[in-house]
């Protein structure tokens, strides 16, 4: 009765231990017999004890303690002890079953790792551990990718350590149409995603046709070097990002030019900073002659207004799906915007236009933007929150990928740690 409760093939219940912290439970494997591989006669060589952490019974932590019997071949002279991985294996403090649980709480369900150390009353290394050595062959696994359309790049900061806080960035390679994570590669620069895509197959990245990214210079140089043939797509975020903070720049520049200092309450500029960021469709009327008014009284030279006329004119190009009439308007944004009367916020809006017009309008064919890997990165972030000194690259991968790359899970009750 006791060994059917302890649940494991090909073991003996020796005895049960009732401890203050955890139950104990010993058992020894049921092989009597061993062989040589030399054909030697083998004896036994003594008794070795591993202490696993194993699944709670009865919601109090369980320690297992293995009675792994030493054995010695009279002929070749080597030892060896009894190994059983569906008990568990050198490279985890766990049982396997402990550590496929911890990997379904803590990849799967989200759950915070210390919080899973707590249920199995062990630290928080040795529970990570298990995640990660079981966890790398789910996502390791080569049919977890298929094929893909749409790939987008994008970064985002996963931890600051040392005395100064130095950052520490990652790259998040996303199926954009199915919003998969395919994998993480440390750093922002473009050294990783291409080391990345060179290990795929040629055949992989033939298929993909689109390429999202938020108009960085060293993704740009990815997609150049390692997919030739896909489409790059700007994100529509992105771009009227960047023109919002165009506007943002120009009001603040205006403000010191015009009063010599930032903004305060009273000034007009400052009072009409939120109202400048809304759409213009948005605006009531009320609100559109206020912020009319706004302008007059702060912006002598009319700067501000160019700015902010600018971005409305940037949103429209997303107004439609025409991608002829797209084309025809980046390029009349780009002549206009750098005309010399127009404020120098303006014109370095118009040039990084012009220099991103082919991506900008490759969106009205592709409809296609980088919002699933936007998403991606705020579920890194959330895997950060939740695992609490979690600094270690491989333990963010891992657990980004468990979580968000979409795993087959049916693969697990097959993997020993």
């Amino acid at each position: 009765m006791c060994a059917l409760l302890v649940g494991l093939p090909d073991v003996t219940v020796i005895g049960v231990g009732e401890w203050p912290l955890w139950l104990r439970i010993t058992i020894a494997s049921a092989v009597d017999r061993a062989e040589c591989s030399c054909g030697g006669v083998v004896h036994r060589h003594g008794v070795r004890e591993v202490v696993l952490v194993d699944l709670p019974v009865f919601g109090r932590p369980t320690r297992l303690v293995w009675r792994k019997q030493r054995r010695r071949c009279t002929a070749c002279g080597r030892s060896w002890c009894d190994e059983n991985r569906e008990l568990g294996t050198a490279r985890c403090a766990l049982t396997t079953r402990a550590a496929r649980w911890a990997t379904v709480q803590v990849g799967r369900n989200g759950r915070a790792v210390s919080d899973v150390a707590r249920d199995l009353g062990c630290g928080w290394h040795a529970v990570m551990d298990a995640v990660v050595a079981v966890g790398e062959q789910l996502i390791d696994h080569p049919d977890r990718i298929g094929a893909v359309n749409a790939l987008g790049l994008d970064e985002t900061l996963f931890a600051r350590v040392g005395r100064f806080r130095t950052q520490l960035w990652s790259t998040q390679i996303v199926d954009v149409r199915r919003g998969q994570l395919l994998d993480v590669v440390p750093r922002r620069s473009a050294v990783e995603p291409c080391r990345w895509l060179a290990t795929r197959d040629p055949n992989w990245l033939a298929g993909i046709e689109w390429a999202t990214l938020d108009l960085s210079a060293s993704y740009r140089a990815v997609l150049d070097t390692m997919l030739p043939d896909a489409v790059q797509v700007a994100d529509p975020f992105h771009v009227v990002k960047l023109a919002n903070t165009a506007l943002d720049e120009c009001r603040r520049r205006v403000q010191n030019e015009t009063v010599g200092h930032r903004g305060r309450r009273d000034d007009p500029l400052w009072r009409a900073r939120r109202r400048l960021s809304i759409a213009r469709e948005r605006l009531s009327d009320d609100q559109h002659n206020r912020l009319m008014g706004l302008l007059r009284a702060g912006d002598p030279h009319r700067e501000v207004w160019f700015a902010w006329n600018a971005k409305e004119v940037v949103r429209q190009i997303y107004d439609h799906t025409d991608h002829a009439l797209a084309a025809e308007w980046v390029t009349e944004i780009g002549r206009d915007f750098t005309d010399p009367e127009m404020p120098f916020e303006v014109r370095r809006l118009g040039r990084t236009i012009t220099r991103w017009a082919a991506q900008i309008v490759a969106w009205h064919r592709s409809h296609v933007s980088n919002g699933p890997t936007e998403a991606v990165n705020n579920v890194a972030k959330r895997i950060k929150r939740v695992a609490f000194g979690l600094v270690n690259f491989r333990h963010h991968r891992v657990r980004c990928l468990l979580y968000a790359g979409k795993p087959d899970w049916t693969l697990l009750p097959t993997i020993q740690p």
